[in-house]
């Protein structure tokens, strides 16, 4: 797996709306937050230029517009911050971590049910 930049949680709120929108205007990206969070559009447009020296986006210029678009996939991302926290929180080991959700987590029917099916799959495909 290819290292990503790290991403701070301020930051996966921005990529959050590029990866679910893109393309978009530097304009839609800080009126999406701006309405969201309540930040100001200089806290946003730092962000976005935080992100783009990062590598997680990049842009082009279409006049005076910025269209920015993901440099990196969320299902990358997404794994790399979740090994992050396995590694920091559990020591590497995902069965412990596993039970603590299990455990404590409110879990419907179809949840538990949808986890046995992962389970039995993965004891079948040992």
């Amino acid at each position: 797996m290819k290292k990503n930049p790290r991403i701070s949680q301020a930051e996966w709120e921005v990529m959050k709306v590029v990866w679910d929108r893109a393309p978009l205007t530097a304009n839609e990206i800080v009126d999406e937050l701006a309405g969201r969070n309540g930040w100001h559009h200089r806290t946003v447009r730092t962000m976005l230029n935080r992100l783009v020296k990062k590598g997680a986006l990049r842009f082009r210029a279409e006049g005076k517009r910025y269209i920015y678009r993901p440099n990196i996939a969320k299902a990358d991302c997404v794994t790399q911050e979740a090994q992050g926290f396995l590694d920091r929180v559990f020591g590497g080991s995902a069965a412990p971590m596993l039970v603590h959700f299990v455990k404590n987590a409110e879990l419907s029917a179809e949840e538990i049910g949808e986890l046995q099916r992962i389970l039995e799959g993965r004891k079948e495909g040992s």
